[in-house]
């Protein structure tokens, strides 16, 4: 057939976008939403927001950073003994590693999170206290329809993220990540995703070391980092600006429906470039004079550890001033053969009253409890820019969705505060709130960050008048 004289019939088939001169020289760099006229590709949004800066009396940036626990506590083990006071003289058997750093913690009882309890939901505590613990909102039971909400970790970015170059870092130290139905009806996203962008959105967690190394600090080696990252920032503004030319010729060969697509793929893209935006404000990059991580590490403990140490990174750099870390997902049942124990982690806490699996599941708990520990005590070493440390610097919480594994409980968590929040906390003491929600707490911090004017957060009824 002569190329300067179509098959007549084509002109007659309906439009079709050539996939392939879209994406041309993107490479795998971006994609196109789902499109009627374009089928198969995905789509993209989301959107930030910077407002006012929080900082101490000194001027000192203040963090906010959520640690999560699985499977919640055995409370015999876990709280202090009555009538301890408000400084125990000894802490409880799981809590004991905090002991060098018990000063700069507070141990909060009295802590409830009810949206988690089963209503006429049925099962599925796991995936409810894993996905309301920063969220606070009951949860949609289904394995396909998503309806969470906003986590206070993501209204505190939506403060402060506009003053790092990253708004907030999500970490977990889990190696699956599973999708479509997990607890008992409950989407994986519930229980695999602790932060959340909205109702609908999970900010999906990272867990290789080596790419949040190289997200914070750029790829290469020491003396490289810094390069390579603006090289990447270049190239993804390269790839923005073709897409954006490619859309602007593409729109008006669209139908209303899929420009309706397209217009709700193109606010990610602009978002995108907002972020690209925000980092090239930020040329300084505190590059950290170590070796980029080989990968994930091949224990769980070497794996907490390392991403500890990028946390710590992260904080020291200002690069970001909120994080979460979900060191392993609720429901989990990973065995613990570096600490002797070859059951799993969730059979254990099924432990009907067993005093030999009771005490195996209290062992984990310190063991994780221990983990905290290490990253309290780099915190504490490193000093921040007005002479005080970064845990005095910082809101730090630890704690699980679940209060009795064995019960699926989920009044008095197993919720501790730690750092000094810029001296806004008083830290090293027992603290019994009675029965109040865990929205409270988040309320009170958001409070310091800056976000004073939230008059509701989930179901909370207040502030705490007491951290």
């Amino acid at each position: 057939m002569n190329p300067m004289h179509p098959d007549p019939s084509a002109l007659q088939r309906p439009f079709q976008i050539n996939r392939r001169r879209f994406l041309r020289g993107l490479g795998a760099g971006i994609a196109l939403p789902a499109l009627v006229s374009m089928p198969g590709v995905a789509a993209a949004s989301g959107q930030v927001k910077a407002a006012a800066r929080a900082t101490t009396a000194t001027g000192a940036p203040l963090r906010s950073v959520f640690l999560y626990f699985p499977n919640g506590a055995i409370p015999s083990e876990w709280w202090p003994a009555e009538g301890a006071g408000a400084s125990p003289s000894e802490l409880s058997r799981t809590l004991e590693p905090l002991d060098t750093v018990r000063r700069h913690v507070q141990i909060l009882k009295g802590i409830d999170n009810l949206t988690a309890n089963p209503g006429p939901d049925g099962a599925g505590d796991h995936a409810r206290g894993n996905g309301t613990f920063l969220t606070c909102v009951r949860l949609r039971k289904s394995s396909t329809e998503l309806r969470a909400g906003t986590s206070i970790d993501q209204l505190i970015a939506s403060e402060v993220g506009s003053f790092t170059r990253i708004p907030s870092l999500e970490l977990t130290c889990d190696h699956i990540r599973k999708s479509s139905g997990c607890d008992a009806g409950y989407s994986c996203a519930y229980q695999f995703n602790i932060s959340w962008r909205n109702a609908t959105t999970p900010m999906t967690a990272e867990n290789n070391p080596r790419l949040v190394f190289e997200r914070l600090f750029g790829a290469g080696g020491p003396g490289e980092r810094t390069a390579n990252l603006r090289r990447r920032q270049q190239e993804q503004r390269s790839v923005l600006d073709f897409v954006l030319e490619d859309a602007r010729a593409l729109q008006q060969r669209l139908d209303a429906r899929d420009r309706e697509k397209l217009d709700q793929y193109l606010t990610g893209v602009r978002e995108v470039e907002r972020r690209i935006a925000r980092a090239e404000r930020f040329r300084d990059v505190r590059e950290p004079d170590m070796d980029t991580p080989a990968g994930v590490p091949g224990t769980h403990s070497e794996h907490i550890q390392l991403m500890n140490d990028l946390l710590v990174l992260a904080l020291q750099t200002d690069t970001t001033r909120v994080a979460s870390l979900q060191l392993s997902y609720d429901g989990s049942n990973r065995s613990f053969s570096e600490i002797g124990i070859a059951e799993g982690h969730h059979d254990l806490t099924h432990h009907q009253n067993r005093p030999e699996w009771i005490q195996k599941v209290a062992q984990i708990d310190r063991w994780y409890v221990s983990q905290f520990a290490r990253l309290l005590q780099k915190l504490e070493a490193v000093k921040d820019v007005d002479g005080h440390s970064l845990l005095h610097n910082s809101m730090i919480v630890y704690g699980s969705g679940n209060a009795d594994g064995n019960r699926h409980t989920h009044s008095n968590l197993p919720v501790l505060l730690a750092g000094g929040g810029g001296g806004t906390l008083t830290p090293g003491r027992v603290v019994q709130h009675g029965s109040r929600p865990l929205a409270n707490l988040y309320l009170s911090l958001a409070d310091r960050m800056g976000l004073d004017r939230l008059e509701r957060f989930g179901d909370s009824t207040g502030r705490l008048s007491d951290v």
